[in-house]
């Protein structure tokens, strides 16, 4: 198979694509980048393109499945909107351009709470993006809605905050159901989800995302 990533600089960008080097179920390995990446492999294609001209980078997307895990923060990004822009605009321009180019499976992952309905922002949009790709058409669409995510050395102060509220509470025995999620462990299951021959037919969450994982791919 031929994987392309986007988001691959991220922490479970970069999980995904180091268990894609190692899985021989995957020949090639594109990923798309603002910056170049520090890694080298056989198989592995780093194009370092500008989002906001899809028309030089369209051409590109090609491959079997598309895996999606971009993202960034208000703080990081500047503004909603420009958070928009990335979380929203850039991963919608990159799945036409898959679906247009025949690229037929397709993993995002989105957030739990996402919904076009939800009042926070973050919800929201991620919410419109999973409806938006979902009139795309893929054959094989698999949208993954993670609990707060274990990344290592992350530096997202209200992410840092929640998991340790969470550990807390875990180990009183609360909110089994919201367990942090290793990145490494998402990863996983994007990989063994773009082998299944089956379509999802609704999001994976939470246990759902650890069973897909501890799975046979």
């Amino acid at each position: 198979m031929n994987a392309l990533v986007i988001g691959a600089t991220g922490a479970t960008g970069k999980d995904l694509v180091e268990q894609l080097m190692k899985d021989d179920s995957f020949e090639k390995v594109d990923v798309f980048v603002r910056r170049s990446l520090d890694i080298q492999h056989d198989k592995l294609t780093v194009h370092v393109i500008d989002f906001d001209q899809p028309d030089s980078w369209r051409d590109l997307v090609k491959g079997d499945v598309l895996f999606s895990c971009l993202g960034t923060t208000i703080k990081a990004a500047g503004s909603k909107a420009a958070q928009r822009k990335v979380d929203y605009g850039y991963q919608y321009e990159f799945a036409k351009a898959a679906k247009e180019n025949g690229v037929d499976r397709y993993v995002l992952v989105s957030a739990e709470f996402a919904s076009p309905k939800a009042r926070s922002f973050y919800s929201k949009m991620k919410g419109q993006l999973e409806e938006a790709v979902k009139e795309l058409g893929f054959p094989k669409l698999t949208i993954i809605k993670p609990p707060i995510l274990m990344r290592k050395d992350s530096d997202r102060t209200f992410e840092v905050l929640g998991l340790k509220a969470i550990q807390f509470m875990n180990k009183a025995g609360l909110f089994r159901s919201q367990q942090p999620l290793p990145t490494e462990m998402l990863a996983k299951a994007m990989i063994i989800s773009a082998k299944q021959i089956k379509e999802d037919s609704e999001p994976l969450k939470g246990n759902a995302i650890r069973e897909r994982a501890s799975s046979s791919s």
